[in-house]
């Protein structure tokens, strides 16, 4: 069992960065594919971005492509997400998961989010 805890958000205005963090617990943690998703208010969650358990696999969203960089680092079990150029269309918490399989699309274990807000 993976148990996934994010951070990293805030409130930054349109145009800022961020980077958020997902840390995992367990030691089997480089055997995941993880992913990054986010939900706002009133609007169904959305895949954000992925990365293959060894990192030479990533996928994004359209509407983060080019500007969202997922990576990941083995050694200290987290998973990081680098945000820049942000719009307020970005405002929504943000969630990371754990996946068996990289390319199912299926996630098995799920953190509890982190606010990003973009002010404009």
């Amino acid at each position: 069992q993976v148990q996934l805890v994010e951070s990293g958000g805030g409130l930054v205005q349109a145009g800022g960065s961020l980077r958020l963090s997902c840390a995992a617990s367990g030691r089997t943690f480089s055997s995941y594919a993880m992913g990054w998703f986010r939900q706002a208010p009133g609007k169904e969650r959305e895949f954000v971005a992925a990365i293959s358990w060894r990192g030479g696999r990533t996928r994004y969203g359209d509407s983060v492509k080019g500007r969202f960089t997922i990576s990941r680092d083995n050694a200290k079990n987290t998973v990081y997400l680098q945000m820049n150029s942000l719009k307020p269309e970005d405002t929504a918490v943000y969630s990371c998961a754990a996946s068996n399989d990289y390319y199912s699309g299926e996630y098995d274990y799920w953190g509890q989010g982190t606010q990003v807000t973009v002010s404009s």
